[in-house]
């Protein structure tokens, strides 16, 4: 008799696959007219398919342990990860790291070091008990901007009609190249607490030998290697597809996928020797694309990467330990969201507002605030959570046992903050944008009445008109030379729907469209 196979697998591969295609057949009405990225509806959909709410999958027994589960996120994370990298190198211009390596440098050097220590002490400042080492290590994690949530911020109708080229280009540079340069910053605090947290009772070489080891072996090693590593493999993939593709050896549809096994391929052979395979990645996807001719080739081809987004982030909801934010000796709930707040107003907003004038893509402070507050927190933090774990797993005390005294409580407080800042910024990233444009329509449905210079650029301060707004289907647009928001009540007026300036030309008699620009301009 036929009988029911109601196994884990089964249940993960009904849920995972029904969770895609449902997705996928609403995708332009969620991320392109209500503007919420699917990282936010797949983490919500994860969490409803948790044991925390409908118990349709359980993590822990479809890994066996928590150290399988730990093992299972991490390298679904790498995979991601890498894939995406890949996919965001090649979508940079030709030789774009170079031409744009004084703000890079910029943004990944005193930028991204004031994100880590002012991410660290809030966290040591929110946490009584944490040393401000501990504090150090857990605030590296959070650091880097996530390439997987950068690219659907910067990708789409909402990027297109509101944020430059340029922007998005920085911004997805920025968060490929911060990502695998989280490495240093990371260890710099966990070799310190090898070998000094417990005055160097179990580990001997003190301060010396870690600064040793970090300049030695994860600045020159892990990451110098990697960069080395990807340019070389990035190069010779290069020649290799152009050689195979002039010849028509390779047919139409493998070459436009050819990325994702040289993303598999990197993240192999990096795995081994244990280099930085993310920052490798990327740099052999920007490398692959030096000559730009792989980038126009299949800029208009479709790719798996919003595949990809749904997969891990509906992942991370079903494993997200969510009984923690309420129930740790770490923080409160309060405290927490206090915290969350905190970090996603200040690690990186003043910074970008600081350096602004020193980053040619960024010309106003309107472009600041959006490139300073959209840094999120997301896959990128896992994978340094779980390496961060790893590492103190191995900080045994002298029976070898039992952790060290100093390390017991780290690995909780590096579980519950990074897993809880990672999930406010996808909610609060991913909301702020429909928020925002549902806060305009409001406005314009009570028929609210705002003061609006409507004049050209010059005219007099008093030259003033007051306008009513009105609705004309949720969009809203701004008036010739204003900075003041209206919504458009004629086809021909339309416009994107974020403020900044735009210059509208118009005829009655014509059937010209207006002339569009980036509102983030």
């Amino acid at each position: 008799m036929p009988k029911l196979e109601v196994s884990n697998f089964n249940i993960l591969l009904s849920l995972l696959g029904g969770w895609l295609s449902l997705f996928g057949l609403v995708s332009y009405l969620v991320k392109e007219s209500l503007y919420i990225s699917e990282a936010l509806i797949s983490l919500l959909a994860g969490a409803a398919f948790s044991p925390y709410a409908a118990n349709l999958v359980d993590p822990l027994e479809y890994t066996g342990s928590r150290i399988n589960l730990t093992s299972a996120t991490l390298n679904f994370t790498r995979l991601v990860l890498g894939i995406q990298l890949v996919i965001a190198g090649i979508q940079l211009p030709r030789r774009y790291l170079i031409k744009q390596w004084k703000p890079l440098a910029l943004l990944l050097g005193p930028v991204m070091a004031s994100m880590w220590m002012t991410t660290s002490f809030l966290i040591w400042l929110m946490i009584p008990r944490l040393p401000f080492l501990h504090a150090l290590a857990i605030g590296a994690c959070v650091t880097p901007t996530d390439p997987v949530l950068s690219s659907v911020i910067v990708k789409g109708r909402f990027a297109d009609l509101n944020i430059h080229k340029k922007l998005q280009r920085i911004i997805v540079a920025e968060s490929g190249l911060n990502d695998g340069l989280g490495y240093p910053f990371l260890f710099f605090a966990l070799y310190l607490i090898k070998y000094t947290g417990d005055g160097g009772e179990a580990e001997s070489g003190g301060a010396g030998l870690a600064l040793g080891l970090l300049i030695g072996e994860t600045c020159s090693y892990v990451v110098l290697l990697s960069v080395l590593y990807g340019a070389m493999v990035g190069w010779v993939a290069k020649r290799l597809l152009r050689f195979c593709d002039e010849r028509g050896f390779i047919d139409h549809e493998y070459s436009l996928v050819f990325a994702v096994p040289l993303s598999l391929f990197i993240l192999g052979t990096c795995g081994l020797v244990g280099s930085d395979d993310i920052l490798a990645c990327f740099v052999a996807g920007n490398v692959f694309t030096w000559d730009d001719w792989f980038r126009l080739k299949t800029q208009d081809e479709p790719t798996i990467d919003t595949l990809l987004n749904v997969a891990i982030f509906m992942w991370y909801g079903v494993a997200c330990p969510w009984s923690l934010f309420v129930e740790n000796t770490t923080l409160s709930f309060s405290r927490l969201l206090i915290l969350g707040i905190l970090v996603l107003l200040f690690r990186r907003l003043p910074y970008i507002f600081l350096f602004r004038t020193l980053i040619p893509q960024v010309e106003n402070r309107k472009q600041a605030t959006f490139m300073g507050f959209f840094g999120p927190i997301g896959c990128s933090a896992m994978f340094y959570l779980y390496i961060t774990m790893d590492f103190v797993n191995g900080l045994k005390s002298g029976d070898g046992d039992e952790l060290r005294e100093d390390v017991q409580f780290l690995r909780e407080d590096v579980r519950v903050v990074v897993w809880f800042l990672m999930t406010c910024s996808v909610i609060t990233h991913g909301l702020c944008i429909p928020l925002g444009k549902l806060g305009i329509q409001l406005l314009g449905a009570i028929g609210c009445s705002l003061p609006l210079d409507i004049g050209p650029s010059g005219a007099p301060a008093g030259d003033r008109q007051r306008l009513s707004w009105g609705v004309w289907s949720g969009e809203t647009r701004f008036l010739a030379h204003s900075r003041r928001p209206v919504i458009s009540t004629s086809e021909e007026e339309q416009q994107p729907i974020m403020g900044g300036r735009s210059e509208i030309h118009r005829s009655s008699h014509s059937g010209h469209s207006p002339e569009q620009r980036p509102l983030l301009a």
